[in-house]
Order: structure tokens, then C-alpha cells, then sequence
């Protein structure tokens, strides 16, 4: 090969690494703006006025706990998928204007998003960076000033993310923070933010308990099971924690009525259980009409292909619930498209209302699968289920 040849050669790579970097520069410079607006939009929005706000306070054992005697509203929201990158700038302050919307109209006590805050997924959001999204949320939530608490989904810590479901789950944790109810849980548990949230009444009984749970994410962290959806289930280590927790207050609310009966309790996660799966292929081979285990309550099962996205193995939280008897309701998201409620041998499912605009290929136009759910817990440990369209006539349109 003459000189001719290798200096053009040379000269053609320096071209291409050129072009290369002024790119990864101008993207950079793109996600930086648009993620410092994406936070001051967070920042923007007026505190909800809450009428004697109940205020938490952690025990002896680092619980957070509400008391009073009267109902306690939970408002489950799911999927938010906030991009938080320069290509997804529009859909994501569509996402932040529905959250604030419904929030400040339903005035709920507590906020429960069981994960997907984040979905930094770069060939439609241009980034990497799960941080972002997760920040952004953070930042609405404390502007409305209203105590919220998350789960963690498969996209909020992608193994291709900067950033993992530790580092999030610490960030979640900032003092800063002085809405955020979240922890990460026991070190000695998998996953991150298993933990419970109680209400109290003024005696000091557990009249429920919110119990948040790691559903994990994938069988491997790689690429490949991302790509595949081959999601993972609760570890046996959690569902051992479970019972323990579901022991200790039984034990509390003895020591103070030695009569109390097993604590009422509600268990948030991402994605939903096998039994989920099980409940609803009984109801569809059954022509769609109850069975001796299953009624149904209301909602659609919409997703295309695999009808209920459950993790691909088994575990014993459902068969732990059933044996103890406290937990009288699940609340998932993870399929955008599923909003059905359900009883599964005496035990409610429900998905909640997902808020995404981005995620799934078209799912911005569509408006049937976007909203909340408000969970009413009543003193006696009763509770209802109320489901909310955010384009119904309930909310004002913010975009």
C-alpha cells in the first residue's frame, strides 16, 4: 500500500471519529438542557392543600406509620416511564402534568408508584441515564408536597442504565426528601425497597399495613432477557420476610388488645404474580364467567400476545398470603394496556392505571389505560377501590 493510500485512509478516520464525536457532543449538550428543564418542570408545581394533613413518624423498628382514626387514601399510580432524554421531552411533561393533575384533585394521604418511574431506553429517549427520569418524579412529588413512596420495575435500572437499583434506591432515600417514604429494606433481603408502611389508629393498633415489594426484574441482568421480557419473580428470602413482618405486627397489635386478630394488610409490586396468570386463564377457559375461585370486579385484560406479563418461574408469596391471612389485596402495573380487578380465592388482584405516554408504540394517543387508582382504607381495616380515567370529566387537562 503506497503513502498516498494510508494518509487518505487516516484522514477519511479522522473524519468519521470527528463526525462521531461532534455527535456525542451535540446529544450531550441536548440531554443536559432538556434534563434541567425536565427538573425545573418537577419543581413548577404548586403544593396540593391537604386539609389536616396527616403526617408519618417512624418506630422503634424504623417504620414509617400514620395515625388516625378516621379513612386513609392511597392513591396507586404505575408505569410513569419518564425518558429523560432530549427525545422524549414532550411525552415526559405530558406524563408529570397527569401525575400532578390527579394529585392535586384526589388529595390522597399517601402515593404508592409501583415502578417504571423511570425508562431511559436510548434509541427512543436518547439516554442512558435512569437518574433523570427518577429525579424528576422526585422533584414533582415534593413540589405537591404530598408523602409518596415507590416499588422498583424492570425499567428503572436497565443493565445498560448508568446508574443501578442500589444507586436509585439510595437516591430514593436522600433526606432531602422529606415526602419520600421509601427504604431500601434488610441487606439481607434481595432486592431493593422491601418495607412496610402502617397506619395506626389512636390506640396504637395496625388497622393496615401497605407492604412494598421488590418484584425484581429479569432472570439474568443482561440484555438478552431484557430484550426477551423473561422477567424473574419474588426470591424466596423475601417471602420469608413477608411472614416475619406480617408476625411482628400481629405481635404489636397483641401486646396492646390481646384479642386483635391477624393485621389487615395491602402488598404494592411491579410485576404481577403467576397466580395472576393462573386466575385469568380460569376465567377465559370458563367462557368468561366466575368460578368457584374467581370474580371478577371490573377492567380489561388488553396486552397483546402473553395476556399477563408474570415472571417466567414460581414462588410461594401467594400460597404465604392464603396460609397467614392478612394481605386482602395486590396492586401491579408493569402491562400498560391491563386494567381488570379481580378476587382469586378471596384474595383481590388489581392492576393499576398506567400514566405512560411513551413506552409502548402509539400508546400517547390512546387515553382508556391512563389514570389512578384511590385505595379508601377504612379504621375496621375494610377497604375499597375506586378507578379513576384521567380524561373523564373528574380532571382538568393539563396538556
Amino acid at each position: 500500500m503506497t503513502n498516498g493510500k494510508i494518509k487518505n485512509r487516516k484522514k477519511t478516520l479522522l473524519v468519521v471519529v470527528s463526525v462521531v464525536l461532534v455527535i456525542a457532543i451535540a446529544i450531550a449538550g441536548l440531554n443536559y438542557f432538556s434534563v434541567q428543564n425536565l427538573l425545573k418542570k418537577g419543581n413548577a408545581y404548586n403544593k396540593v392543600e391537604i386539609e389536616n394533613q396527616l403526617v408519618p413518624q417512624k418506630d422503634e423498628n424504623g417504620n414509617w406509620y400514620f395515625t388516625t382514626d378516621g379513612d386513609f387514601k392511597v392513591m396507586h399510580l404505575t408505569d410513569i416511564h419518564i425518558g429523560g432524554g432530549f427525545m422524549s421531552k414532550g411525552v415526559d411533561e405530558k406524563a408529570l402534568n397527569a401525575v400532578a393533575t390527579m394529585v392535586t384533585k384526589e388529595k390522597p394521604d399517601l402515593v404508592i408508584a409501583t415502578g417504571d418511574i423511570a425508562f431511559p431506553v436510548p434509541y427512543t429517549a436518547g439516554t442512558f441515564n435512569n437518574y433523570s427520569g427518577a429525579k424528576a418524579f422526585a422533584n414533582l412529588m415534593e413540589s405537591l408536597g404530598v408523602y409518596w413512596d415507590v416499588t422498583f420495575g424492570n425499567h428503572d435500572a436497565e443493565c445498560y442504565s448508568y446508574f443501578d437499583r442500589e444507586s436509585i434506591a439510595e437516591f430514593y432515600e436522600n433526606e432531602d426528601y422529606k415526602y419520600c417514604l421509601f427504604q431500601s429494606g434488610p441487606e439481607d433481603v434481595d432486592g431493593y425497597g422491601n418495607h412496610v408502611v402502617e397506619v395506626k389508629n389512636s390506640k396504637g393498633i395496625i388497622t393496615q399495613a401497605m407492604i412494598m415489594i421488590d418484584s425484581q426484574a429479569y432472570v439474568k441482568d443482561n440484555i438478552i432477557e431484557s430484550i426477551k421480557g423473561t422477567y424473574d419473580n419474588v426470591h424466596p428470602n423475601q417471602v420469608e420476610w413477608y411472614e416475619s413482618e406480617i408476625m411482628r405486627m400481629d405481635d404489636e397489635n397483641q401486646k396492646i388488645d390481646v384479642d386483635a386478630e391477624t393485621v389487615n394488610s395491602l402488598a404494592f409490586f411491579h410485576i404481577p404474580l403467576v397466580e395472576m396468570d393462573d386466575a385469568w386463564a380460569e376465567f377465559v377457559e370458563n367462557g368468561y364467567e366466575n368460578t368457584e375461585n374467581f370474580k371478577y370486579v371490573e377492567g380489561i385484560i388488553a396486552e397483546q400476545g402473553r395476556p399477563v406479563c408474570c415472571g417466567y418461574g414460581e414462588d410461594d408469596l401467594f400460597e404465604k398470603m392464603l396460609e397467614l391471612g392478612s394481605t386482602k389485596a395486590m396492586f401491579n402495573g408493569h402491562d400498560h394496556v391491563n386494567s381488570t380487578t379481580f378476587e382469586y380465592k378471596g384474595i383481590v388482584f388489581s392492576y393499576g392505571y398506567s400514566v405512560d405516554y411513551f413506552a409502548y408504540s402509539g400508546i400517547d394517543k390512546l387515553g382508556s389505560q391512563r389514570g389512578c387508582s384511590m385505595i379508601i382504607c377504612k379504621p375496621n381495616g375494610a377497604f375499597t377501590i375506586d378507578k379513576y380515567n384521567y380524561y373523564s370529566d373528574r380532571y382538568d387537562i393539563w396538556d
